[in-house]
């Protein structure tokens, strides 16, 4: 199992290089296809037009988004020009409305979708509306690429969050591969329940379906000592010195983290490693 068709959404030159370096360098090393979608984006939000003057400033920033698609376009075709495996590259332009038709059309073909972090600085809701997109809708493993790091491919020290929910255990099984090729794997729990099947081993089924693919992972059993699950994983991801995070995504729903925060928007908002998601 390895990872043949990746894919990466381009909306801005400079917040995209890192996914893009990225995933030059998996395509590589995977001797896959790598497609980039480069995307204008009109942002002005659907009004009713009341007169010409709104209708033509309308067409106006229409005309911005294609142009502005097309010019990265050419950016990522010359960049990609002498690369040794296959790749494709297209334009489109959307309004904001419409990121998320473009972008899971597109991901849910896709067997890994390789994104720059959607919060920092340079960054606007486009971004956020890409990945959930490529999540949710195109139901796509993401591997997110924060900035101003320098990823290490193939990851060699890995940390698996595992809280035995569905989207942790899609996460680990898009993973499988990358897994397959670490050196060392660690099994997270955090304040396992004290009821139930697994409260004596937490995380022993785990390990054991994970060595039957040649995955030695231990356990690493942590109680909640900070004020966030986020912290506590971002602690345990220091002291081992993990290259990647792999984690389900959204246990809560995204209007929930969006209000109160949640371990994913955490980890996306402070990860210093590339973070691994499924759901």
């Amino acid at each position: 199992m390895t990872y043949k068709s990746l894919l990466t959404i381009s909306c801005d030159p400079e917040t995209s290089k890192p996914a893009l370096s990225t995933a030059k360098t998996l395509a590589e090393l995977e001797t896959a296809h790598l497609d980039v979608i480069c995307l204008g984006i009109d942002h002005t939000q659907p009004v009713y037009f009341y007169g010409q003057g709104n209708a033509l400033i309308n067409q106006d920033m229409i005309t911005f988004a294609r142009e502005e698609a097309q010019r990265l376009e050419t950016s990522v075709k010359q960049d990609l020009a002498n690369e040794v495996f296959d790749w494709g590259c297209d334009s489109a332009a959307t309004n904001i409305d419409g990121i998320a038709r473009v972008v899971s059309l597109r991901a849910k073909f896709a067997d890994l979708v390789v994104l720059p972090a959607p919060y920092g600085e340079g960054r606007t809701h486009a971004h956020e509306i890409i990945l959930e997109a490529a999540l949710f809708e195109g139901s796509a493993p993401i591997l997110v690429i924060p900035e101003n790091i320098d990823p290490v491919l193939p990851a060699r020290r890995i940390a698996v969050a595992w809280n035995g929910s569905a989207e942790a255990m899609s996460a680990i099984r898009a993973a499988l591969p990358m897994l397959k090729q670490a050196e060392h794997v660690s099994i997270l729990i955090i304040d396992p329940p004290q009821h139930g099947p697994n409260r004596s081993d937490p995380g022993g089924a785990l390990s054991q379906m994970l060595a039957r693919h040649g995955v030695r992972a231990d356990i690493a059993v942590l109680a909640k000592t900070l004020p966030s699950v986020s912290g506590v994983i971002a602690r345990h991801i220091q002291d081992m010195d993990a290259d990647l995070l792999v984690m389900g995504a959204y246990g809560h729903s995204r209007f929930r983290e969006a209000l109160l925060g949640g371990a994913t928007r955490d980890m996306l908002e402070a990860a210093k490693i590339p973070v691994f998601m499924a759901r």
